[in-house]
């Protein structure tokens, strides 16, 4: 069978951390993507015209990176009523779920007179990056549009690979128009990044850069940050379900393949304490495979990054899955709320045999632009948080600066910072 099944404890460990670690090496594309960064930086739009024809075969001129109003407009009509209907209900639920997470700005007044607070502010522009190659994500436009609008960001920009003869996808289109979003440009690739950090003539540059893609664009957004912010470095995507005898097989089965799908790194990890589940999974993951659309590409990543280990207790799963930090957890088990308070670390968790993942890939609240490759160890979710910056607020006083001011005074002279000392002192002179 393609699907490995283990059972022993210190062979489990080693297959896990060699599938966490399986992007490890990337100093030849780290190379690459620091030559087309410099070269979008000092070319502008001639390198994305220059990269454009190299890497996605298309001829494209600056004037052709926008997507025409028409083309905006004809979007409308080549996708079918059910997709704008879904895609209208997603938009719905993303976008109430995503109201609920805004922080308020907030401040408080001590006795003494001193008001402490802070200050939630919107990025004034934000890029976001669009997959395209293997699918259309109209689901991505939403999971990265939806937070920044509801941030308040006013400027979004959309940046996509072209397709065949330089389209964007229609469902693309159509899920950016109903996010407010209209200034798409059909640049992909790590040259895409480059132009929404250090801006060209005709792509403006931005405050921060949202969105997964391919090695070469999670680089770019390494070597840009600082220049502007990004939302994390999103490897490729990866499932680790837990399940006991309760589970179905052709059910985990098919949300194993779920995430192989995607792509040939992709990962997929079942830990499971039923011996007899784990041979069944493995024998449906071959027959769900033997008519699979995405056939020869799932196949690659169930082959080298799929894993079946059959463990002692749910407890060892869940610590198993701690030390792992999947960017996507699924609790099939007969009482998931219950081994929810073992879990410290997952991107999303989807609990019970009812919520597979892609209901959040899709349209259940959340957002489904998650940590990858043990990140969940310390990063969160995309958010509206991502596009907002927090500012302290201090207002001090008299009364509360003669209080503290000879305590500033102290520790400014314990740094030997002479005139911090002194800008106090002189505020606390009759």
């Amino acid at each position: 069978m393609m699907l490995r099944v283990v059972t022993q404890g210190a062979e489990a460990r080693a297959e896990l951390g060699r599938i966490g670690q399986r992007l490890a090496d990337t100093q030849a594309q780290a190379e690459q993507v620091r030559e087309i960064l410099a070269q979008v930086q000092q070319r502008g739009d001639q390198a994305l015209v220059d990269y454009t024809r190299q890497f996605d075969q298309q001829e494209l001129s600056p004037a052709d990176f926008l997507v025409s109003g028409s083309a905006l407009d004809a979007a409308y009509q080549q996708v079918s009523p059910e997709l704008l209907a879904a895609i209208r209900l997603a938009h719905k639920r993303i976008t109430e779920f995503h109201q609920q997470r805004v922080p308020q700005t907030w401040v408080q007044f001590a006795p003494d007179g001193m008001v402490l607070g802070k200050r939630y502010t919107a990025v004034d522009k934000a890029g976001v990056y669009v997959p395209g190659g293997r699918a259309a994500y109209p689901s991505t436009v939403l999971m990265n549009c939806i937070p920044a609008r509801v941030a308040g960001v006013e400027r979004v920009v959309m940046v996509t690979p072209p397709g065949a003869e330089g389209a964007v996808h229609p469902a693309v289109l159509v899920a950016a128009q109903e996010c407010g979003v209209q200034e798409i440009y059909r640049i992909g690739g790590a040259q895409a990044i480059g132009a929404l950090a250090f801006g060209t003539a005709t792509i403006p540059w931005v405050d921060v850069v949202t969105g997964p893609g391919n090695v070469y664009v999670t680089l770019a957004k390494k070597q840009v940050y600082g220049r502007v912010g990004i939302d994390s470095l999103a490897g490729p995507s990866e499932v680790l379900i837990i399940a006991d005898g309760t589970a179905k097989a052709n059910q985990v089965a098919a949300d194993l393949l779920a995430q192989a799908e995607h792509d040939p790194s992709a990962a997929a990890i079942l830990l499971t304490t039923d011996s007899t589940l784990a041979q069944a999974v493995a024998q449906e993951v071959a027959m769900q495979l033997e008519h699979h659309p995405r056939r020869l590409l799932t196949e690659k990543s169930i082959a080298h990054y799929g894993l079946v280990v059959v463990v002692e207790s749910l407890a060892q799963a869940a610590e198993l899955a701690n030390e792992f930090a999947p960017e996507h957890l699924e609790l099939a088990v007969a009482a998931p709320w219950d081994l929810l308070p073992q879990i410290r670390h997952a991107g999303a968790i989807f609990l019970g045999h009812h919520t597979p993942e892609a209901l959040g890939d899709y349209l259940a609240g959340p957002n489904h632009t998650l940590p990858t490759s043990g990140a969940a160890r310390f990063s969160s979710a995309l958010g509206v948080e991502t596009f907002l910056k927090a500012s302290s607020i201090v207002a001090a006083s008299p009364a509360s600066l003669h209080q503290l001011g000879e305590a500033v005074v102290v520790l400014a002279q314990a740094e030997g910072l002479h005139s911090h000392a002194e800008s106090v002192r002189l505020r606390l002179e009759p």
